[in-house]
């Protein structure tokens, strides 16, 4: 798919991977809508990303928000040709702590975010995607989703956060063969520690105790490598149903 072609959406466009993606998405050539929470700086990223960037508010879990929000893009900028999903929560806390029980409308939350949400622009998307024509491939879109190398080997107190991220993964495969008949591929990338606003917010020892477990490069991931990929899977049509680890070879202990 050529990049100078493609109608992009970004959900959680307005910061960190969400960000980086549109921006390199942009310097590419693509037309990029930002999907992000009202009251995120999704409009003035859109301002600096120039006249190719649109912001469009909208709540990944709700299907209304987000059906609204994909109508304005194809009348806007076009057809729907590229869905990249890195809107997401991270938090951690023990199933069985000092204060009982941990609250299950914390669970909840989790998974309506990372994984509905997820799911939700999925199937909106490809109901756009499935009406473009199709390259000389076939090809008529790419879903690229975010989940996380903690879907695999997650720590103590991520209980919530790795079902969450598993569910992404381990819906990639089937819907990226029930999509084959309809030219859509469907990628996962699983990052490993990367700085973003969510890991910004920890504190410096604990970022340090991160670092020093990884095998190599010696630091945590940069947003720009997140959005390289993103772009590469975009143009190799080889790249389908599979998720990709993105993530220095760290494999995380359980605390």
């Amino acid at each position: 798919m050529k990049l100078e072609m493609v109608t992009a959406v970004v959900t959680g466009g307005a910061s960190g991977l969400g960000r980086a993606t549109a921006e390199r998405l942009i310097a590419a050539g693509a037309k990029v809508a930002l999907l992000d929470r009202r009251n995120s700086s999704g409009e003035q990223v859109a301002r600096e990303l120039g006249s190719s960037a649109l912001f469009l508010p909208a709540d990944v879990t709700s299907g209304s928000e987000v059906s609204t929000a994909l109508q304005t893009v194809r009348e806007q900028l076009g057809s729907v040709s590229v869905l990249v999903n890195c809107a997401g929560l991270g938090s951690s806390a023990p199933v069985l702590g000092p204060r009982g029980p941990a609250k299950l409308e914390d669970f909840t939350r989790m998974i309506e975010v990372n994984l509905i949400g997820t799911f939700n622009c999925i199937r909106l998307a490809a109901a756009q995607m499935a009406k473009n024509e199709p390259s000389a491939d076939g090809e008529r879109g790419v879903i690229i989703n975010t989940a996380s190398t903690a879907a695999f080997e997650a720590q103590i107190g991520q209980a919530a956060y790795a079902a969450s991220k598993a569910g992404v993964v381990g819906m990639t495969l089937p819907i990226a063969r029930e999509f084959g008949e309809l030219g859509i591929r469907v990628v996962t990338i699983a990052p490993g520690l990367f700085d973003t606003p969510m890991m910004a917010g920890a504190p410096e020892p604990i970022r340090a105790a991160l670092v020093k477990q990884m095998p190599f490069p010696k630091r945590l991931g940069r947003t720009e490598e997140f959005a390289g990929l993103v772009l590469h899977i975009i143009d190799n049509a080889m790249l389908n149903g599979e998720t990709i680890r993105l993530d220095g070879a760290v494999r995380y202990t359980p605390r």
